[in-house]
């Protein structure tokens, strides 16, 4: 639920920017929430299942217990889980494009079908495979391009087939808002990954830095989301409010002494971000 909010508030933003330039179509947006939605499930299931068999998920582990770890479900019963998620995923992605086709055209809809494949690949690669990318501290580039740029700027183009300053700067402000939870996760599983050899940025940082690039994540946010609302005339309560919520999510990572504090701050951040899309619904 923590990360479904993220996600959902990422195609919101990108709704928005198309609403202020162009206007929104309602079966495109409907099957841009739904094909998120399924992406995120894929995501949160590969997760499960690829840390189970990594050995990233243990007794010792900070995080709330998982599916596979627990015993709830079998891996074998995980992965059809998966596949069923990743068709859903897909076959949504493709009505998607369908509705989307007479706007953006044929060649934009094979770059972006191209883009949902690597999406659900992306979803499952991460802790699944021989090499899992989130195992080598790679997760923050793609959770970045895909929460920022695919999600918000895709969503927009979609309905614009264009790309405006808005969505560059609101695709730079939610991904760094998304790799900001990322981060949040990887802060309070330090231990763990180091027992599982799963290199994110806080296990080659250290803990210090990574409270310092978290801070850096949250400012480039807060100065992306200022200029979009200064573009677009906001009030100064609205910004205040915007770089309030910005302000305390830091201070509140700053604050977190020990890893499983940092486990509350997930849903913090991830709802703080919801809020931030309710806000800017009122330009």
């Amino acid at each position: 639920m923590r990360t479904l909010f993220l996600s959902l508030s990422c195609i919101w933003a990108g709704l928005l920017c198309a609403q202020i330039s162009h206007g929104v179509e309602v079966p495109i947006a409907l099957f841009t929430f739904l094909t998120a939605l399924f992406l995120q499930i894929l995501s949160n299931l590969a997760n499960d299942y690829g840390d189970s068999i990594h050995g990233a998920d243990h007794a010792g582990r900070k995080g709330p217990s998982r599916a596979v770890q627990s015993g709830a479900i079998s891996k074998e019963a995980m992965k059809k889980a998966l596949y069923v998620s990743g068709a859903l995923s897909f076959i949504s992605g493709c009505l998607l494009l369908y509705f989307s086709h007479p706007i953006i055209g044929t060649q934009a809809v094979l770059i972006l079908l191209a883009t949902g494949i690597l999406s659900i690949i992306a979803a499952i690669a991460y802790t699944n495979g021989k090499r899992p990318y989130g195992y080598m501290g790679l997760g923050d580039i793609s959770v970045f391009i895909f929460f920022g740029f695919v999600a918000v700027m895709g969503s927009a183009y979609l309905h614009t087939a264009s790309v405006g300053s808005d969505s560059i700067l609101l695709s730079i402000a939610f991904g760094c808002l998304s790799v900001g939870v990322l981060n949040l996760n990887n802060m309070r599983d330090i231990e763990s990954d180091v027992t599982a050899n799963k290199m994110s940025i806080p296990v080659r940082i250290g803990l210090p830095a990574a409270k310092v690039y978290h801070t850096t994540l949250l400012l480039i946010a807060g100065v992306c989301l200022l200029l979009f609302g200064l573009n677009q005339g906001s009030s100064q309560l609205l910004l205040i409010s915007i770089s309030a919520l910005i302000c305390l999510n830091i201070f509140l990572a700053v604050k977190a002494q020990d890893y499983s504090s940092f486990d509350p701050l997930l849903k913090w951040l991830s709802l703080s971000t919801f809020v931030i899309t309710l806000l800017m619904q009122t330009l």
